[in-house]
């Protein structure tokens, strides 16, 4: 079943998940409708379960190449590579700029957050009745956005990130993004 994403400032979203520990077929369904979720929402390529109203530890990232969303449950950063920064990307005039990060549960927010570009990942992935332990490097986007879903799972939330890196943060209207005062935040 495809749920409403939850949006700020609704408390689930700062508050910490508890690790699943046993698949019921509750949890199976549960995991069904955020993968289901995540694969109806055109601009999200994360989705972790406090943002459809569920306190678990379990969260979805869509393949930006084949659109195809793997669940990883109870995951977490094992080990960061070198040092936060600002991701950056090409801009339309071929010279870099800073990656904005967006959020389905702030929509039409984006925001400079500082991350790792390449980290070590370990998670459990549900095999029939079974979680199986498995481990990964990721990298460059996979690993932005893993990182941010796992904030998600903490209780921390995008503009948490941008006030503490001291990033800016900016609102679209139409085609343009204005700089935003994160402290009206409150007023969404």
């Amino acid at each position: 079943m495809i749920r409403e994403v939850v949006l700020y400032p609704s408390k689930i979203l700062t508050k910490a998940t508890k690790k699943v520990v046993k698949i019921d077929e509750k949890t199976k369904e549960e995991i069904k409708d955020l993968k289901e979720t995540l694969e109806s929402c055109q601009n999200g390529v994360g989705l972790a379960a406090t943002q459809i109203g569920i306190a678990k530890r379990f969260l979805g990232i869509k393949d930006a190449k084949t659109k195809e969303v793997k669940i990883f449950v109870n995951p977490k950063v094992e080990t960061a590579f070198g040092k936060k920064v600002y991701p950056e990307i090409e801009g339309k005039d071929g010279k870099p700029e800073i990656f904005l990060e967006g959020c389905l549960s702030f929509p039409n927010y984006f925001g400079e957050v500082r991350r790792y570009l390449k980290i070590e990942v370990s998670w459990q992935e549900l095999v029939g009745e079974q979680l199986i332990d498995m481990k990964k490097t990721m990298m460059g986007f996979e690993a932005i956005v893993f990182q941010h879903e796992i904030d998600h799972l903490k209780g921390i939330l995008l503009v948490d990130r941008v006030t503490r890196g001291k990033g800016k943060f900016y609102k679209q209207i139409g085609e343009k993004m204005e700089e935003w005062d994160i402290r009206k935040i409150s007023n969404l």
